[in-house]
């Protein structure tokens, strides 16, 4: 398990290799986008540049880290990884079709995993012939200060899977929990009243997103559900919730809001594309 492939180089893929190189794991990063790869090489340089200057690693650790990464566009260089973490958007097709790939590409012993948050990972499993040795490891977003990692198993996945997964998430730092096949297994599905009983208040003109942020965090939560819709991208939350929606066979309790769709139709992401709820052209 020290050979690492990542496929999908944006927010989530570029903190797992950060957290995989900084405990000593070889990584390749894989993207279709060269743009994408450098950005999250800038990004990760960054890191390591910052958590030096804190002490938090000695200037040689972060030079080996370093040298532990190394980026592609050609998905064939994951070839001999013993474990692959796929990290793309929330679509099931596109996550199916690289299954296949990695299936038909990858010595036969390599697990491959998933990063999804809420799809499922039999579905993902059933198309490679080693469903057995698929399925998900579910990091959070900043995934280098994020602990929690959810090992999803799938009803194919081996024990000796999830066992391998659990050991590897505790070697990066993390803690694991071990969590059956759900949908939005069980921090999205927990977070999803979260969500939409805020974005209800504001679409039927009780309040604001300010003032439910504000309220959220007195009563302990480090972030209010608007400032944390920001965080992890609206685009993201949006195929979360129709994920969720969709497995349990559109029972309304977990039905999307109309103002998801419209802030993606704005252009408001959040944080990555400097407006959500929130401005962050300034900052």
């Amino acid at each position: 398990m020290e050979r690492v492939g990542i496929v999908g180089a944006g927010t989530m893929g570029r903190g797992i290799a950060y957290v995989a190189i900084t405990h000593g794991a070889q990584v390749m990063l894989y993207d279709v986008a060269p743009g994408v790869l450098e950005g999250a090489g800038a990004q990760i340089e960054t890191w390591l540049q910052e958590a030096a200057a804190k002490g938090k690693l000695a200037e040689a650790e972060a030079q080996r880290a370093r040298e532990r990464l190394r980026l592609s566009a050609a998905l064939t260089e994951l070839a001999d990884a013993d474990v692959i973490i796929e990290a793309v958007p929330e679509d099931m097709a596109l996550k199916q079709e690289i299954f296949r790939q990695l299936d038909a590409l990858c010595h036969p012993g390599a697990i491959l995993a998933s990063n999804t948050s809420s799809l499922s990972i039999t579905a993902l499993g059933a198309v490679t012939r080693r469903p057995e040795r698929v399925a998900g490891m579910h990091f959070f977003n900043p995934a280098p200060v994020m602990r929690l990692v959810e090992v999803v198993r799938g009803l194919a996945t081996s024990e000796e899977t999830v066992r391998a997964l659990v050991d590897l998430a505790r070697r990066w730092g993390k803690t694991p929990v071990v969590v059956k096949d759900t949908p939005g297994f069980i921090v999205n599905r927990v977070a999803r009243p979260f969500y939409l009983e805020a974005l209800r208040l504001v679409g039927e003109g009780i309040t604001d997103p300010p003032t439910v942020d504000r309220l959220v965090r007195a009563l302990g939560f480090r972030m209010g559900p608007f400032e944390l819709m920001d965080l992890i991208g609206l685009d993201v939350n949006l195929a979360v919730s129709e994920s969720v929606y969709r497995a349990f066979f559109e029972e309304p309790r977990f039905r999307p809001h109309p103002l998801q769709r419209q802030m993606i139709q704005a252009g408001r992401l959040g944080r990555k594309t400097g407006k959500g709820w929130y401005d962050y052209a300034e900052q």
